[in-house]
């Protein structure tokens, strides 16, 4: 066990180490996620169910594979209908990573807004004035609220008192916070689906679960019934009796929300969710040794074809040249399950050849979209080709037609532009008659059309100056036949 366990640490790569690392960041963030969600008890089920799964196939149970495999190959779509605003969230988070809306601010700041949010609904309370406040974290909220005035002005109590005046038409709406600014009033708020789990709350409080189960922000609630004050955080809510515990959770989450240098990033990322990030490590180690531990090298040999590159404009490649080779590679199983035969190919660069018979060593470096396996041997290892240098002519070119005029029309001349092209023929052909012509014109569409573009015939072997054969255009002039008698 011991031998067998060193044999694998000893065999690790570096694409392993970031196989395991990768995957243990994807599994840490999803029980991080999880965590705190009342859907973790979807996940769990899930999770049972995999298990199971893997159990069935270790002790050969063919039914309930089979059946558990059935329900696995539809699963992604029910994750994506009963996670779906969980999904949106996620990937929110993800285009607004590495951004931030602000600049560093100094604790001062936050702290000072702390104090007027937490004194300031203190009297709202003892008031009985209702308020509904929405600290902004991480993520965007546009998408959640709806209505309201833009202010953009900086946080303050006149401001706050003058918004949740029972007489102001702002006051029954959310006010959003950012930092120290107060960015919008009067803002609706989505109400939350699980809001009677707490008992009969409000509208405004139910409000404030909605948002908080949709984001990272907080909400703030002022009751005008009861003259409390409670936070929706997440899934929950719960009061706040006293302006010093409510003060100390507003510093706690901008704090939190504070941008960071990238050394306190990382400090902050490794010391929360140790456990997660622990059982993420152990798992992703497992996957690894039990799907992704390459036990030995295997080889194969593929039918690869092979391209001629940069065959210079004035060298002909004469047949037969070999099209295709056999190259056996190695590797490990995994690797060639990431491997697609079709794009395999060995690429010849011939832009130094020169006229006559030559071998070119096929080297493995030639073979391409190997991935991460070696090239063990190619046969064969060199290929014999022969190249003769292109002669410059110039051809005229040659307008072929078919069928006959219209009654009443004779063609008067034919003409074609370019009347002639330069080319560039192998010597094997020199000295025989070499012709370019075009697709023939039909002559029976002369009553509506006296120009056309015709493709060009030509023999394979020769080759257009410019690398391409030149756009043609024929024009047909016609004229009216005399009408008379024949004797």
């Amino acid at each position: 066990m011991i031998e067998n366990t060193l044999n694998i640490v000893k065999s690790l790569r570096i694409q392993d180490f970031l196989d395991i690392i990768i995957i243990a960041f994807m599994i840490s963030a999803v029980l991080i996620w999880f965590k705190d969600r009342a859907s973790r008890f979807v996940f769990v089920g899930i999770t049972f169910l995999a298990v199971i799964y893997l159990l069935a196939r270790f002790f050969g149970l063919y039914l309930t594979s089979v059946f558990l495999q059935s329900f696995f190959a539809i699963l992604l779509f029910v994750l994506v209908v009963i996670f779906q605003e969980d999904l949106r969230r996620f990937f929110e988070r993800l285009a607004m990573f590495g951004r931030f809306r602000r600049g560093s601010r100094h604790p001062s700041a936050f702290t000072k807004s702390s104090d007027i949010l937490a004194e300031t609904l203190a009297d709202f309370a003892r008031k009985r004035i209702g308020a509904l406040i929405v600290l902004q974290g991480k993520d965007p909220l546009d998408r959640h609220l709806t209505g309201g005035n833009d202010l953009e002005g900086i946080l303050s109590r006149e401001v706050l008192e003058s918004i949740f005046d029972p007489h102001s038409p702002g006051h029954d709406g959310a006010v959003l916070i950012d930092g120290d600014r107060i960015v919008r009033f009067g803002c609706h708020l989505p109400l939350s689906l699980n809001a009677s789990d707490f008992g009969n709350l409000g509208l405004r409080h139910t409000a404030a679960l909605g948002l908080s189960e949709r984001s990272d922000a907080i909400c703030i609630v002022v009751s005008e019934e009861r003259g409390t004050i409670s936070v929706a955080k997440g899934e929950y809510i719960r009061e706040f009796g006293t302006a010093t515990a409510l003060r100390t959770e507003i510093e706690y989450f901008f704090e939190k929300n504070q941008p960071l240098s990238r050394e306190k990033f990382f400090t902050r990322w490794l010391r929360e969710n140790k456990k997660e990030k622990v059982i993420a490590v152990i798992l992703a180690c497992i996957l690894w040794a039990v799907f992704g531990y390459q036990r030995e090298m295997i080889r194969r040999e593929f039918a690869v074809p092979l391209e001629y590159l940069n065959v210079p404009e004035e060298v002909c490649l004469e047949e037969p040249k070999i099209t295709k080779v056999n190259v056996m590679l190695m590797g490990h199983a995994q690797a060639f399950l990431l491997l697609d035969p079709d794009n395999l190919k060995i690429s010849v660069d011939l832009k130094s050849v020169k006229p006559g018979q030559q071998e070119i060593y096929l080297a493995g470096k030639m073979v391409k979209n190997t991935g991460s396996l070696s090239v063990a041997s190619i046969n064969p290892e060199r290929v014999t080709i022969k190249t003769s240098r292109l002669i410059p002519l110039s051809l005229r070119i040659e307008v072929l037609t078919e069928n006959k005029p219209p009654p009443g029309i004779e063609v008067k001349s034919i003409s074609v532009t370019p009347p002639e092209v330069r080319v560039l023929i192998p010597k094997h052909i020199a000295g025989k008659r070499v012709r370019i012509m075009t697709d023939p014109i039909d002559l029976s569409q002369l009553d509506v059309q006296r120009a056309f573009s015709p493709s060009l015939r030509y023999p394979n072997d020769i080759r257009f100056m410019g690398g391409k054969a030149p756009a043609i255009r024929v024009v047909v002039k016609t004229r009216k036949k005399e009408s008379g008698t024949k004797k």
